[in-house]
């Protein structure tokens, strides 16, 4: 079953300002360009509840969907992928456990459900004891039979930027946007 809202390749640029993070979604063009936009994504800085809204352009008048923590500072909480009107359409939690040596991520949505991790050894052990701004780092989620779900890819930069491949045609653009997003808000990047 394909889903609402499939994008099989997006990018993901991080804009710093002082007090929040934003994010600007760009769809990939057939020749491998960056796109429209489609998304762009904002986060307060120090919540004590993470939250990011995805609006549908830089006016920030028109909320498309978001993430919000199930709970306040709970290291092992999940967040709910919601879409425009609030309703939860995914799920994704960081499994703090298996993330001691490798960042781990279980990700939900309907008709699929799967686990992703750092792609390197090496690079997950290095970012945890050095602030190198661009070290690569990759992320690879499968479902549960071990089928690709999708793929987020930093491109080595000052900014963070990221490809994000979706592999499945099941996984929701929004749930793929929310957990990329995700894996650079959530891991203090």
């Amino acid at each position: 079953m394909t889903a609402e809202m499939y994008v099989p390749k997006f990018f993901v640029k991080q804009k710093l300002t002082m007090m929040v993070n934003r994010y600007e979604i760009r769809v990939a063009n057939p020749d491998g360009t960056e796109g429209a936009v489609m998304a762009v994504a904002q986060q307060k800085r120090m919540a004590f509840k993470e939250q990011v809204t995805f609006f549908a352009d830089e006016s920030r008048t028109q909320p498309v969907f978001g993430f919000k923590a199930r709970k306040k500072i709970d290291l092992n909480a999940g967040y709910d992928v919601t879409d425009a009107n609030g309703q939860p359409i995914g799920f994704f939690r960081k499994d703090f456990k298996a993330s001691f040596f490798n960042s781990t991520f279980h990700i939900e949505g309907p008709g699929f459900g799967g686990t992703g991790s750092e792609r390197s050894q090496l690079v997950a052990v290095l970012r945890r004891f050095s602030d190198i701004p661009f070290l690569r780092f990759h992320f690879d989620f499968n479902d549960d039979d071990g089928k690709p779900l999708m793929s987020s890819e930093r491109k080595g930069s000052l900014r963070d930027k990221y490809t994000v491949t979706v592999h499945d045609d099941r996984v929701d653009f929004r749930i793929a946007a929310a957990m990329a997003v995700g894996l650079d808000a959530l891991m203090a990047r």
